[in-house]
């Protein structure tokens, strides 16, 4: 494939990841990248299936080939937040309201090219998010009139996407072993609305709420190994430091680090298991640092103002995700996958008035997947995920904002399916 349609294929892949956001699932990181790692619980860091690796562990792009992926996730998450209990009995405060949108488009793009036997480069298009809600104003009154869930007016919620193109450079030493980075260009985009009532906690009221989106850049990267250390185990590590994006000016009202939003530190390792030609067991255990990130990380009730080097956060913690898939080749035209994928929540019964606007609590995931050869040079690869419905129930923010019992307890909730396919080539 010439250069030329490389850069005009991921330029495509990229103006279409920022035009639909990701959705995510630990977290605000999907349960996996690539179409084979997902239809497998999102294993990914001891095998070499697909040019999607650079999002992943770039090591493996060695034993790639010349190939190309792309491919499109319909993510359908159902959101949900209840007040209960605010007094006195009957308050206006209390109530249940939907997140309206409920399926977004999610595109992958990647491509790989040896050079020579023992080097490789490619690279990778994919994308974070998860911080999307659209609540409509529904029937709360928070004294001076009809408001949100959040006392503000109109629509509630936010709208996070994170978009990273990762060109990839891989190298084989002693045969088995190879090593692998990725450099990490990303891109963000940011708004939120409806949330005028926090413009008092704010220490730049202006910068709060419905300011339109707003962006902002950063560079990162990623290593890897991946070590075929006999002809039926393989393992894998990844690394990818926190990366350090531009500030969020239309929101330096809102975050803390007047407007800072990083993205976090993460890692993995794994390893594949292939007790017979037709079967590969795969498992990774893998960390997320949110709390490393001021502005998700800080607890909702930090005494500063929001905005603040130190102000309130998401209070998301830092979480583990262990994933288990399996592989059979079950002949030359069919592979089935399986996987399960469980990761940590990283919400708090303490922060959960916050997190209505984020409310990433999802834990279990169980997926299914296949891949049908069409020729020698062209496959169809597709999966299906379903994530049961998740909450978390706190003491709303509004008890201590309005006196004792005045908010009562508020839930959040979630439940997501999700479908997808792609196309590969081998060149």
């Amino acid at each position: 494939m010439k250069a030329t349609a490389i850069v005009r294929g991921s330029a495509v892949a990229a103006a279409c990841a920022v035009a639909a956001p990701v959705f995510a699932t630990n977290g605000y990181f999907p349960h996996g990248y690539g179409m084979k790692a997902k239809g497998m619980g999102g294993v990914s860091t001891a095998l070499a299936e697909d040019s999607i690796v650079g999002a992943t562990n770039p090591a493996a792009m060695v034993w790639i080939g010349s190939r190309m992926d792309v491919g499109l996730d319909i993510f359908m998450p159902k959101r949900d937040a209840e007040r209960t209990g605010a007094q006195p009995p009957g308050s206006p405060l209390n109530g249940k309201v939907e997140s309206d949108k409920k399926a977004f488009p999610i595109p992958e793009f990647g491509y790989s090219h040896p050079l020579g036997r023992d080097m490789a480069v490619g690279v990778t298009v994919y994308g974070n998010g998860g911080m999307n809600t659209t609540y409509p104003e529904g029937n709360f009154n928070c004294g001076t009139g009809p408001a949100n869930m959040l006392c503000g007016s109109g629509t509630l919620g936010v709208d996070l996407s994170q978009l990273v193109i990762a060109p990839t450079f891989a190298v084989r030493l002693a045969d088995r072993h190879a090593l692998g980075a990725a450099l990490l260009l990303g891109y963000q985009r940011f708004k939120a609305t409806g949330v005028q009532a926090f413009t008092a906690l704010s220490s730049s009221p202006a910068d709060v709420t419905n300011n339109g989106y707003d962006s902002s850049t950063g560079v990162g990267i990623r290593v890897g190994y991946q070590g075929r250390l006999t002809d039926q185990l393989t393992l894998g590590v990844a690394y990818a430091p926190k990366m350090n994006m531009g500030k969020f000016e239309k929101y330096r009202g809102l975050f803390a680090g007047n407007g800072d939003f990083d993205i976090p530190e993460h890692y993995s390792i794994g390893v594949a298991f292939s007790p017979l030609p037709a079967w590969t067991i795969a498992l990774d255990l893998g960390r997320i640092n949110y709390s490393g990130v001021p502005a998700v990380g800080n607890p909702s009730s930090n005494a500063a103002p929001l905005g603040a080097s130190n102000g309130p956060g998401f209070g998301w913690k830092n979480i583990d995700v262990v994933k288990l898939g399996v592989i059979w080749r079950m002949n030359d035209a069919w592979t089935l996958r399986a996987g399960y994928n469980r990761g940590d929540n990283p919400i708090t019964s303490a922060d959960v008035t916050f997190n209505i606007l984020a409310p990433g609590v999802m834990k279990d995931h169980y997926t299914a997947g296949f891949t049908y050869g069409l020729d020698k040079s062209n496959e169809i690869t597709g999966f299906a995920m379903i994530a049961p419905r998740q909450t978390v129930t706190g003491s709303s923010l509004f008890n201590s904002l309005f006196g004792p019992g005045a908010g009562g307890s508020e839930t959040i909730g979630m439940k997501q399916t999700s479908v997808g396919v792609s196309w590969g080539r081998k060149f």
